[in-house]
């Protein structure tokens, strides 16, 4: 084996296993995020930089010059489009009112003393 394909083989696991890391934090970043433009924010970076990462092992483990091509055309489309939907998405939102969380509405209302929560056990 050459060492040039070592070298890509190594450079393209490398770039699979940091495409498939943005992916899963992104996930659980749209899990466990508080508000929508955090999630959304999460779920721009995954689909931004995981996927292109993950394209871009792609094209380093392809042997055929057109398919390095559709998959650096590919490369190049999402990485202009992701963040401008994005974008709009966010936009979107915002136009119709739906306001991002700021520091002052942090707290969480259970943590209100002035609200009337539910009993925790339910009495027979």
């Amino acid at each position: 084996m050459p060492v040039l394909e070592t070298v890509l083989d190594i450079l393209s696991w490398i770039l699979f296993l940091l495409g498939g890391f943005f992916i899963l934090t992104g996930a659980i970043g749209v899990i466990r995020f508080p508000d929508f433009y955090t999630r959304l924010h999460a779920a721009g970076v995954t689909d931004t930089l995981g996927a292109d990462l993950i394209l871009l092992a792609m094209v380093f483990q392809s042997d055929n010059w057109i398919t390095i091509v559709k998959l650096f055309i590919i490369f190049v489309f999402l990485l202009l489009t992701s963040p401008v939907s994005t974008h709009a998405v966010a936009h979107a939102a915002w136009a119709k009112g739906l306001n991002p969380r700021t520091g002052k509405d942090l707290h969480y209302p259970e943590d209100d003393e002035d609200v009337i929560h539910p009993p925790k056990e339910v009495k027979p």
